[in-house]
């Protein structure tokens, strides 16, 4: 069962690594978009800046989030405790 685990976490942290560069780049891109409706100013702008927030903003925003349910995912099945503090590291500190 630990052999299933470890390989459908890996599976869920290729798909987590790679989505997630994605995504980045494309929240990148937004940034010379808003820049380039700045340059051009006007109507065009306005309608530059509102596909920006209501059709591609979103999609990004809704990616991520299943993206990063993958990358829980694949810390959970890997049995990672990233989030927990470590029982041995909290007495050793305590002990000083």
């Amino acid at each position: 069962m630990k052999a299933v685990c470890k390989k459908i976490s890996d599976v869920c942290k290729l798909i987590f690594g790679y989505g997630i560069e994605i995504v980045l780049f494309a929240g990148g891109l937004t940034f010379f978009g808003y820049l380039a409706a700045v340059i051009i100013g006007g109507d065009t702008a306005t309608e530059i800046c509102k596909w920006i927030s209501k059709s591609f903003t979103p999609v990004i925003i809704y990616a991520s989030t299943i993206l990063i349910l993958f990358g829980l995912l694949s810390m959970y099945l890997a049995g990672e405790t990233a989030l927990t503090p470590d029982k041995r590291k909290a007495k050793s500190e305590g002990e000083k």
